[in-house]
């Protein structure tokens, strides 16, 4: 990917977490205080269980190391933004939506490097003659990350009303930049997909799938209502594809590692169609 592709990968992640600053204050932080037990069922299920799953999968497909690292860096990310929107159409619990994806952005700016490096480690034979990448993964994530999402409630804190004029328009932004993102990785590393798309589509599938379906019981088991349960199923299900590529094509450098994530993009949003279902048909 030629440097203004990269640019733009770059910029569309800034956008889109400002995007997601926009709609956060700190009340939102001190309303996880208050209740947390769905957040951190939530949090539990994205960022312990849902790498684990990740890993289990690898060992039972056997896939080529390049899927099998990005299988870990995709689920190594946070829930992308879009998923806001999924519980939305869900009728499930936005606020609690909003809260995770935001918290799971922050903490993983420490978790991911940790994968990564295990990853490499694990799955790259050429790695023991490597320097790590977490560093500069950990630089990347403060930048694309960490600064437009405190930008970003920072102007929902001074101009509200602006700040709620553009969640809208910023989301729709946002899914957009995630369609043209893998629309061009696709073309780009056509042959590649074509030639791995079959056991690509099974990994991904069960992954989607194992780890929603993991995140409802979970809530159930503890005692959470539908709406909280649908939505930390959301959460768990939907993962931030756009920032995945973008680590992949950017820092790493390895636009192979970014397939699995292009791939999961498409799966994640047929599967969401699953607790939309549920989710109208209990509010009737």
């Amino acid at each position: 990917m030629d440097s203004s592709a990269s640019i733009i990968l770059a910029v569309a992640i800034m956008v889109i977490m400002m995007g997601m600053g926009l709609s956060l204050s700190l009340s939102d932080f001190k309303r996880v205080a208050q209740y947390p037990k769905p957040v951190l069922l939530g949090l539990t299920n994205q960022i312990i269980l849902l790498p684990l799953v990740s890993l289990g999968l690898i060992y039972l497909f056997q896939p080529p190391a390049f899927i099998s690292i990005g299988m870990i860096l995709l689920a190594a990310c946070p829930g992308g933004t879009s998923s806001n929107l999924v519980t939305l159409l869900a009728k499930g619990d936005l606020a609690l939506s909003v809260s995770m994806t935001a918290i799971n952005s922050i903490i993983t700016i420490v978790t991911i490097p940790f994968w990564v490096g295990y990853a490499y480690t694990n799955y790259l034979a050429e790695a023991s003659s490597m320097s790590s990448p977490t560093e500069d993964i950990f630089k990347t994530l403060i930048i694309i990350l960490a600064i437009p999402l405190s930008i970003g409630m920072l102007v929902k804190q001074r101009a509200p009303a602006f700040a709620k004029r553009m969640e809208r328009p910023v989301r729709i932004a946002s899914s957009v930049f995630l369609a043209v993102v893998i629309l061009g990785l696709l073309a780009r590393e056509f042959d590649l997909f074509q030639q791995y798309v079959g056991d690509t589509l099974a990994i991904v599938a069960a992954l989607n799938a194992i780890t929603m379906g993991l995140g409802y019981i979970l809530a159930k088991a503890f005692g959470l209502n539908l709406k909280q349960g649908l939505t930390i199923a959301i959460e768990s299900g939907i993962q931030n594809g756009t920032l995945t590529i973008s680590l992949a094509v950017i820092t790493l450098n390895e636009p192979d590692f970014a397939i699995i994530a292009a791939i999961y993009s498409l799966v994640m949003y047929a599967f969401s169609s699953v607790p939309i279902y549920f989710g109208l048909k209990a509010s009737k």
